[in-house]
């Protein structure tokens, strides 16, 4: 519900921000686009096409820039960049915090990453060093070193007094990290808990030490399914040595969340999901024609399989005419399976303790499945055309190609993982060659026995 109503949202100012840029009235597009929060902006930048994107860009508030280019897909960032020069770059992202800074500087043409650097103080700029010295996918690179800390040693009211010197706190402050005098974290102190205690309580006192701390190396996805599972504002990261090094926030959690579920829905059509939407054609031409080209490679090989039964083609047209029915209710089965167990790969939930009774599983609704849509398909053919034993070989090719289905949809995604190959990416060509061999393997084959002998 909350997304339908975000893309009827985004919709609605996309239309009347267009209309407002085709009137030649800049004004009203300017007020417009700055009532909106930086994500938006970068959502409606995505929406545009590269003409109207560029003029939009140049209202966008200075101060917004650098959140902006956080906000934006790859492609769409290295166009805006390419508007702007080296100091108006250096000025939005100067402001940015470490974490966002690590992703987004990476990005930058070389000469702007000096200045970037020289810009910052010798603490900030070690920071952002240690953040990009971490594999770009972990806690590491997520997290923010911005970070308070108090001593277990020390009361309420010190800690209260330190925090009205300080002025302000990070956001997403929802608690205070205790830590030793090595700066090894120790537990978390709720700021509500500061505020409702008597000044005089004694912090190790209000520590809640069940909250464990992120190792800095845990993956991304790890991260976030924590997050999920725990219903987290916030959490530290530690090293090795459990030295608090900083702390991940729930904004940077729903951008895993956000960026996972793009990937999977795209890279199951074998497109990336920084691809800019109004990316110049050959660019696009070029990144969709690797996939195309793998998948006329599967379609040559089933278009092989059928060619060895041209006969039987010949002599029993009704072979031809009920082939696709296999084949597509195979692709079907095994894509419903397939994407179960990308989904479940994300989040942790398939492993070998689980496997063999998942296996079980999916091969037994692929059973019964298959034994329903035979028993249909094959009355439904056999009275099409006035012949049982045609609506006999289709049931049983139904039934061989769903349980087919189902070996593939869970075997395939987990060689693919085994191999380091995305299945989220690969894994739909690759089914759809099984499904499709097989389908056509089973139907023409017992076609030929059964009809022809």
């Amino acid at each position: 519900m909350a997304e339908a109503v975000r893309q009827d949202k985004t919709a609605r100012q996309l239309r009347l921000l267009s209309d407002a840029l085709d009137t030649g009235r800049l004004g009203p597009v300017r007020r417009m686009v700055n009532t909106l929060s930086p994500a938006e902006i970068g959502n409606l930048l995505e929406s545009l096409p590269p003409g109207k994107r560029n003029v939009v860009w140049g209202l966008v508030d200075a101060e917004d820039d650098g959140e902006v280019l956080v906000h934006v897909g790859e492609d769409v960032r290295d166009g805006l960049l390419a508007e702007m020069d080296t100091d108006e770059i250096v000025a939005a992202v100067e402001d940015l915090d470490i974490d966002d800074l690590a992703d987004l500087i990476e990005d930058l043409p070389d000469t702007v990453i000096d200045e970037v650097l020289k810009s910052m103080d010798r603490e900030n700029r070690e920071r952002l060093e240690q953040a990009l010295s971490y594999p770009e996918d972990s806690a590491g690179r997520l997290m923010n070193p911005d970070v308070i800390t108090v001593r277990a040693d020390v009361t309420v009211d010190v800690v209260l007094r330190y925090l009205r010197l300080r002025g302000e706190m990070p956001d997403h402050t929802d608690h205070l990290f205790v830590v030793s005098r090595r700066h090894q974290y120790l537990g978390r102190v709720a700021t509500n808990a500061l505020l409702t205690h008597d000044p005089s309580t004694p912090i190790n006192e209000l520590i809640d030490d069940e909250q464990p701390a992120i190792p800095v190396d845990t993956t991304d996805n790890v991260v976030a399914t924590q997050f999920s599972d725990h219903d987290w504002v916030s959490a530290p990261v530690v090293d090795e040595n459990n030295i608090l090094l900083g702390r991940i926030t729930i904004d940077d959690v729903v951008d895993i969340i956000r960026d996972r579920a793009e990937h999977q829905a795209l890279s199951a059509a074998g497109l990336d999901e920084d691809e800019d939407m109004f990316s110049p054609v050959p660019r696009a031409a070029r990144r969709r024609a690797l996939w195309l080209g793998i998948n006329l490679m599967t379609a040559f090989l089933a278009s092989w399989v059928i060619g060895r039964f041209e006969g039987a083609l010949e002599q029993v047209v009704a072979l031809a005419v009920l082939m696709p029915i296999v084949a597509s209710m195979g692709g079907v089965a095994g894509t419903q399976v397939l994407t179960l167990m990308v989904r479940g790969l994300a989040l942790g939930q398939v492993g070998v303790g689980n496997l063999r009774a998942l296996l079980a599983k999916e091969v037994l609704v692929g059973v019964l499945n298959g034994a329903i849509w035979a028993i249909v398909v094959g009355v439904v053919a056999g009275l099409w055309f006035q012949d049982m034993k045609l609506g006999l070989v289709i049931a049983l090719a139904m039934l061989i190609n769903l349980v087919n289905a189902a070996l593939a949809g869970v075997l395939v995604p987990l060689t693919l993982r085994r191999m380091n190959i995305d299945p989220a990416l690969a894994g739909g060509v690759v089914l759809t060659t099984f499904t499709d061999v097989v389908g056509f393997l089973s139907f023409l084959g017992l076609g030929t026995i059964i009809l022809l002998k």
